[in-house]
């Protein structure tokens, strides 16, 4: 007989532990109390809320009783950020509100801590056919990816010297139903039927859906190899930007207007435009090896990229 595991979500009205508390409450094994900042934020029974969660939270009434903490909630990526000192404010949230939970979480028992990070922490872009790993060195570029990497150094020095087990995830771009950011854009984009110039663009990049993130989230609760482990997510099938907008189109039945113009001349334009670093994220490739989990846990992705994309739209 399984052996049920308390656990408790942060983040849990959010894109990823909103979906993550929704599956976990579908095995009879786990009981999860999902923790938000403000009591406006609860929507159903089984919520907590704790404050904005930087490294002043009170978090002995939440872990009470508790076996592991999954850590969804962060202060996102933010394309323009318009606060005076960005590293300053991710480093609020992201490090001090980490590494703040994770002390009291060790402090009251708790055995696994399961860290959802970012992709950032390795880098913004790799070569062709050279995909990011769990073992690569750090390399962030940004103050949000930087605020994640010493998150995961905290934490693991954390593990070291309390016992409590670190599983650090990295997911790329998550996509799925109520997706926001650049993801929404590009949809709405494709809804409207503009006629789009990027229908030549041979990069290849990872992306993973929102159901295979929790797929892999699930997994790391219990499996005794995710132990003080680093795994990088994601859907196993690398694509183009055309090949991923014409998925897009796809999966909302409607044609995609690709027109395909060169690579080289989209970056230039975009240089003129000041938009260089835009067109790196549409041009450039960012790919990531899963191999890691797949051997060390067995896990494969649930759904191909099809399939995520399909779980985009259930609702329209």
């Amino acid at each position: 007989m399984t052996q049920q595991r308390n656990l408790l979500v942060t983040g849990a009205n959010g894109f990823v532990g909103k979906s993550l508390k929704k599956r976990l409450a579908a095995h009879d094994h786990f009981a999860t109390v999902g923790a938000v900042r403000s009591i406006g934020q609860i929507e159903q029974s089984g919520h907590i809320a704790v404050g904005d969660l930087d490294g002043s939270v009170r978090w002995e009434h939440a872990l009470k009783g508790k076996d592991v903490v999954i850590h969804t909630a962060a202060r996102a990526h933010v394309m323009k950020d318009e606060v005076p000192e960005p590293l300053a404010e991710y480093r609020r949230i992201n490090v001090d509100g980490t590494l703040n939970l994770a002390r009291r979480a060790a402090e009251t028992g708790v055995r696994r801590f399961v860290f959802i990070s970012s992709i950032k922490v390795n880098g913004e872009q790799t070569l062709p056919n050279q995909p990011f790993t769990a073992e690569d060195a750090p390399a962030p570029e940004d103050a949000y990816g930087i605020s994640k990497m010493e998150a995961e150094q905290g934490l693991q020095a954390l593990a070291a010297e309390t016992g409590m087990e670190i599983v650090i995830i990295r997911p790329p771009l998550v996509y799925g139903l109520g997706v926001k950011g650049n993801f929404a854009s590009m949809i709405k984009l494709v809804e409207k039927g503009f006629p789009l110039p990027i229908g030549a663009i041979h990069n290849k990049r990872s992306l993973v859906a929102l159901d295979n993130l929790v797929d892999l989230i699930i997994t790391c609760i219990d499996h005794p190899a995710a132990a003080n482990q680093v795994f990088l997510a994601g859907d196993g099938e690398d694509l183009s930007t055309t090949e991923l907008l014409q998925g897009v189109a796809k999966a909302m039945g409607k044609p995609s207007r690709l027109v395909p113009v060169p690579a080289g001349l989209l970056m230039f334009g975009a240089s003129v435009l000041g938009k260089k670093a835009m067109a790196q994220r549409l041009l450039g490739s960012l790919q990531v090896d899963i191999s890691k989990a797949r051997n060390l846990l067995g896990w494969q992705p649930p759904l191909s990229v099809d399939e995520g994309l399909k779980r985009c739209f259930l609702d329209q």
